[in-house]
């Protein structure tokens, strides 16, 4: 996934109303730039932080920069765009990138299924059970190396997995798809304190047969492809 247009440097002022953040360029001239992002983004928006922002010509949009990126210690980088995740899981699917969901005839996005979700990708293929596959942008790390979702309460997240379970009850494939959107970390992880509720869905889901699979994300300031599987700890 490239994104569509050169980023450029910015200073990230504040982050607001979760969608909103003030940005200085490096012009000096301050803007406001739109924020793909509803969780906590623990560690990646403090003020005085280094980020990239895309801009756009769009007369449709209100707002004429996108954050999409944070700069990590050490020269690395973390995607803050949460929909970054799945354009990276579609590009690597239509290209059979992800070894464990090769083979699939069919890729279909969106799909309603269980009482009030749409599954991320629904898969199907001549011969073979149906794969609902859902996708999480990780983005926060306490610890060196460790990635942990989620990084804030998601009722949301924990009614997914209730419904991949139901799924893989049904005889059907479901997977948890978690993609680590920063390029400092080699493990995922749970994160039971900021969630216990969204952790012991986790373990339910995966006693019913949900597959959970991680990979990092290949990022850089031209764009963001799928990196190599990732140990879940």
């Amino acid at each position: 996934m490239r994104f569509q247009t050169p980023l450029e440097p910015a200073v990230l002022l504040r982050r607001y109303k979760r969608f909103l953040a003030d940005i200085r360029l490096d012009s000096g001239r301050e803007a406001v730039a739109h924020c793909a992002n509803p969780g906590a983004m623990t560690g990646l928006a403090e003020p005085g932080a280094r980020i990239w922002v895309e801009p756009n010509d769009d007369a449709k949009k209100k707002l004429k920069y996108g954050w999409r990126l944070t700069e990590l210690g050490g020269g690395g980088l973390a995607c803050v765009d949460t929909g970054a995740a799945n354009r990276v899981v579609r590009a690597a699917l239509d290209a059979g990138g992800i070894d464990a969901l090769s083979g699939y005839d069919a890729i279909l996005p969106e799909q309603r299924y269980g009482e009030k979700s749409r599954i991320d990708f629904l898969l199907r293929g001549a011969g073979r059970a149906d794969a609902y596959v859902e996708v999480k942008s990780v983005t926060l790390s306490r610890r060196p190396g460790l990635a942990e979702f989620p990084d804030a309460v998601t009722a949301r997240g924990a009614r997914h997995l209730a419904d991949l379970a139901g799924v893989a009850a049904a005889g059907a494939r479901a997977v948890l798809f978690y993609l680590v959107q920063r390029s400092d970390c080699t493990r995922v992880a749970v994160a039971a304190d900021i969630d216990p509720a969204y952790a012991a869905a986790f373990e339910a889901a995966r006693e019913a047969g949900v597959e959970i699979i991680a990979h990092a994300a290949r990022i850089t300031r031209d764009g963001v492809t799928m990196g190599p599987r990732v140990e879940i700890a």
